[in-house]
């Protein structure tokens, strides 16, 4: 099968995108992995897919596959990409668009400066939605938000809070993310029994009420250079556990996202940050992998 691609990227976090607005492509869980691999395929953390609008008051539907090939729920730093591509593409003039994803609804907004403005919904903390189940694990209470105690084994204990944003995650707060153990106790959690999904890692560095440092271990991607519902789900914990403020800039190895929360359970999170095309090509995937 030969099919087009663009290569874009958000804050570092990059991906392959693929229009199906007229006709979808029904490639497998393989294919997918195939186009994300660095030594065969083109590379990316996820594959993102462009389909026609499924309902009246939707401009889209976007669709997101990891690496391992696996659909996934939800991708901040994709949307962005998203919005820049149709745009670019020809497929809307409007600068704020309405976007169907796996669980729900989501609203980009371009802006003047080239930055994209993501609502990503109000953050989820209902632990049969997370999907979380917290039974037999320790718990303690910081500033009335619920914490975790996650055992990990001969690497000890990780202490976490729970959020969903659109997709799982379990933020720590670390003294030091750059020096932090990332890859080592990354894979513990996202596979640990608590969570039937799997959970995307959160590794946090408070540097004051208005800035953090963020490392996230992604759900069948591994360490990624940056991570936009990470980067809103370690905001709201950190707003919950009353370490921030409600405008916070989260600097990851791929650069600044900027993440705003009212601090209200049905506030939105909105995240704002940068989308950039690399480049475009074909490629031939195999038929069968």
């Amino acid at each position: 099968m030969h099919i087009r691609f663009t290569k874009m990227q958000g804050a570092g976090n990059d991906f392959v995108v693929l229009d199906e607005t007229q006709g979808r492509l029904g490639l497998s869980a393989a294919q997918y992995r195939f186009l994300a691999d660095r030594h065969f395929g083109v590379g990316a953390d996820q594959i993102l897919t462009v389909r026609p609008s499924p309902a009246p008051g939707l401009d889209f539907e976007y669709v997101i596959h990891n690496a391992d090939g696996g659909e996934v729920e939800h991708c901040g730093n994709g949307a962005r990409c998203f919005v820049r591509y149709v745009r670019d593409k020809g497929l809307t003039d409007k600068s704020t668009v309405r976007v169907k994803v796996q669980q729900g609804e989501i609203e980009l907004r371009m802006n003047p400066d080239g930055r994209v403005t993501v609502d990503m919904g109000a953050p989820i903390f209902d632990w049969e939605r997370v999907p979380f189940n917290p039974i037999g694990l320790i718990s303690d209470q910081v500033n009335g938000w619920p914490v975790f105690d996650l055992a990990l084994g001969d690497l000890g204990i990780a202490r976490v809070g729970v959020v969903s944003m659109g997709n799982p995650h379990a933020v720590q707060r670390v003294d030091d993310v750059d020096t932090f153990p990332v890859l080592a106790l990354g894979p513990l959690i996202e596979k640990h029994p608590a969570f039937p999904k799997r959970v995307n890692a959160g590794f946090m560095q408070i540097v004051s009420r208005s800035q953090i440092k963020l490392r996230v271990y992604e759900r069948g991607a591994g360490e990624t250079l940056a991570c936009g519902t990470g980067a809103c789900a370690a905001v709201v914990a950190g707003i919950r556990q009353g370490w921030l403020d409600a405008r916070v800039d989260v600097q990851t190895h791929g650069g600044v996202l900027t993440i705003e929360w009212a601090g209200q359970a049905d506030s939105p999170v909105l995240m704002t940050g940068p989308a950039t095309s690399v480049f475009e090509g074909s490629i031939d995937v195999p038929d069968s992998l």
